[in-house]
């Protein structure tokens, strides 16, 4: 006879929204990477530039990929959740 596998207990509801911020986190800093390779926020013409503008581009480029990310994003963040919860229940 074949033993039956012992069922993984649910994941909280708490946890699985704590997991689903942290794969939008990292969506985000994915998204962020991209727009910086892709050019947003460099600085070219007669009013842009200057070392205030270079010190803060980035904060405005996470921000602009934070929101991308919550609007949907790529759908690497639901990627990144399924994964996530996959691997929290195969350690409980």
């Amino acid at each position: 006879m074949t033993p039956i596998p012992p069922t993984a207990p649910p994941i909280s509801a708490e946890r699985q929204t704590a997991l689903r911020a942290k794969a939008q986190e990292l969506e985000a800093a994915f998204l962020s990477e991209m727009l910086a390779h892709a050019g947003l926020g460099d600085s070219a013409g007669p009013f842009s530039g200057g070392s205030g503008e270079e010190q803060f581009v980035s904060f405005l480029r996470q921000e602009q990929a934070t929101a991308m990310a919550r609007a949907g994003g790529i759908g690497l963040a639901e990627s990144l959740f399924k994964a996530m919860l996959k691997a929290e229940t195969a350690h409980v």
